[in-house]
């Protein structure tokens, strides 16, 4: 039986106003910093001033012509993409792993696995320093992909165990049942259900892997600079407004992934339905 639309109050229209204005004015004080920087990436001028001097995209030119934004650039998408299919894999494995085991320190060995997102990241890079420096892995890129699949394969232990919470392990005991391999039951049964869960975790693992840069100052080599250490670097020594188009190509893909994260979660949900109904 439905009930009656009840009116809205005076109080109750003033409370929601309050709450949206409230709202914006965080969301516009959080992001203006971050906005700030985009019309910079534009100016014609040498320097990083308000107002503008005028519009041009020679700083953009340069970023994609220039000897030392390139190669980082490469770096950054070698690392990035090795840390992040590697991470994907170990964190995929760990958190079918943890799903089906139960034993009494399983709490102790997740809060492991996740303590690098707890740790505080200069103590990180320096524990991984002493730990890589007698192997011989500092100044390489072993050493720092091996790193940046360390700090971010919590990212993907976190999204695919909170997607196999919703898995019902009886579609895999009944592959089983049928005769499919374990291997068979992996890539037919179960990892086309948890593939978003699967696929936002290696988009979070590529955006830590992509924008360390503490790390990255304490083990690699100058033939390993990567983007956010040649932007730490440039704005140590000299701020060059060529920062501002790589921190503006930065945004951009962090959109571009807020989205792709967006489009996961919509089909996650509708996977999550799908198997309930």
């Amino acid at each position: 039986m439905s009930t009656a639309h009840q009116p809205t109050t005076a109080s109750q229209t003033i409370g929601t106003w309050v709450t949206w204005t409230l709202g914006v004015l965080v969301l516009f004080f959080l992001m203006a910093p971050i906005l700030a920087i985009v019309p910079l990436s534009f100016s014609s001028g040498n320097f990083l001033t308000y107002p503008l001097p005028g519009l041009s995209l020679r700083w953009y030119e340069e970023l994609l012509t220039s000897d030392k934004w390139i190669p980082a650039l490469r770096n950054s998408m070698i690392v990035g993409t090795s840390a992040t299919t590697a991470a994907t894999i170990l964190g995929t494995l760990a958190s079918l792993g943890l799903n089906r085991a139960n034993f009494p320190m399983k709490p102790l060995v997740m809060g492991l696995l996740l303590s690098p997102m707890i740790v505080p990241m200069i103590i990180t890079a320096v524990g991984v320093y002493f730990f890589f420096a007698p192997l011989g892995l500092t100044n390489s890129y072993t050493g720092l992909i091996l790193a940046h699949t360390a700090l971010a394969s919590p990212f993907v232990i976190i999204t695919v165990s909170a997607t196999l919470q919703h898995f019902d392990m009886t579609m895999a005991r009944a592959a089983a049942s049928l005769g499919a391999p374990p291997m068979t039951t992996f890539f037919r049964v179960i990892l086309p259900i948890i593939l978003p869960g699967v696929a936002s975790g290696a988009l979070f693992a590529f955006a830590t892997s992509f924008d360390e840069v503490v790390v990255a100052l304490m083990i690699a080599g100058p033939e390993q600079r990567t983007l956010p250490r040649e932007m730490f670097s440039g704005i140590r020594e000299s701020i060059n407004p060529t920062i501002t188009a790589v921190a503006t190509v930065l945004i951009l893909t962090s959109i571009v992934l807020l989205c792709c994260l967006e489009a996961l979660r919509r089909r996650g949900e509708r996977l999550t339905a799908g198997q309930k109904a």
